[in-house]
């Protein structure tokens, strides 16, 4: 969750929730259970202003989830992880990546059983990729997808046999532009997409919300409402076509996906969602949002 200076922001306290679903639509906080389940006070080995942007992933009957952490003495995030075996219960590890630089939305996935991170790396001017060398808690870099630029909450997803990456690029921080990106493997090279930026002066929709889903052959993708103020509420897409030369998406009618309570850990706004379907036919998310 890359703030810069001079952006529209909300300095709130960010946490993190479990929301559950019956469509990558329709989500709501899960019963029998509390909300937050990771707030800044769960973080114990560096004092810490928030916890946000949060990812998952299950493996062997355990979730492992990988979120930012605002360090308050440096003021520049870093990526913790906690761990659940039901997903609803969780317990904080520690950090597991920091760099010199501001990290954020650690884009976790598997890939011909190996885990990468694509944390946001704005203050890099770059794309990162990492691999985990011992996982959850050892990363290595691997490389530098795209550079010489502002790429904000750059979102992966593999589809017809070729990569993609949306990511917000607005050097202004109006989180009004939304490019598109492909490869044929994921270390590149990178090709910018005819049609990019597919948004363009439109904060409403442009700047990424989560991890992209690909269910059935249909693409969702999440978005952040950041007008008139960051982290509103988030909405999603489905794009009908998408090839190397076209580009064509619908709003899903069920907008918005998450939005404000008007009460207790997320009554300002909601703007991040990573949703993962189960084997029973339901979903399950995590998300933030702010007081």
């Amino acid at each position: 969750m890359a703030q810069p200076d001079n952006s529209p922001s909300i300095e709130g306290n960010w946490s993190i929730g479990i929301y559950v679903g019956t469509s990558p639509f329709d989500f709501a906080p899960f019963e029998g259970g509390e909300n937050p389940v990771l707030t800044r006070e769960d973080v114990s080995d560096i004092k810490t202003a928030f916890v946000a942007d949060p990812f998952m992933l299950r493996i062997n009957n355990t979730w492992y989830m990988f979120f930012e952490v605002m360090n308050q003495q440096t003021n520049k995030g870093e990526i913790g992880l906690a761990t659940s075996k039901d997903g609803m219960k969780w317990a904080y590890q520690e950090i597991v990546l920091a760099e010199p630089f501001h990290l954020s939305y650690p884009y976790v996935f598997e890939w011909k059983s190996d885990i990468y991170m694509i944390p946001e790396s704005f203050q890099s001017g770059s794309i990162r990729l990492y691999k985990a060398s011992k996982f959850p808690f050892k990363w290595r870099f691997v490389d530098t997808l795209l550079s010489g630029g502002v790429f904000l909450d750059s979102s992966v997803f593999r589809y017809n046999d070729k990569w993609w990456i949306f990511t917000e690029t607005n050097p202004d921080h109006k989180y009004d532009t939304l490019r598109l990106y492909y490869a044929d493997d994921l270390t590149g090279s990178w090709l910018e997409h005819p049609e990019s930026p597919i948004i363009n002066q439109n904060a409403h929709i442009a700047r990424p919300a989560g991890r992209v889903q690909v269910v059935n052959d249909r693409i969702i993708r999440y978005t952040q409402d950041c007008y008139p103020i960051y982290g509103t509420q988030v909405r999603a897409f489905e794009i009908a076509e998408l090839t190397t030369s076209t580009y064509r998406e619908r709003e899903a009618c069920e907008n918005p996906v998450l939005t404000a309570s008007g009460n207790g850990w997320n009554r300002s706004g909601m703007h991040h969602i990573d949703a993962h379907l189960m084997d029973n036919g339901q979903w399950i998310a995590c998300v933030d949002g702010y007081s």
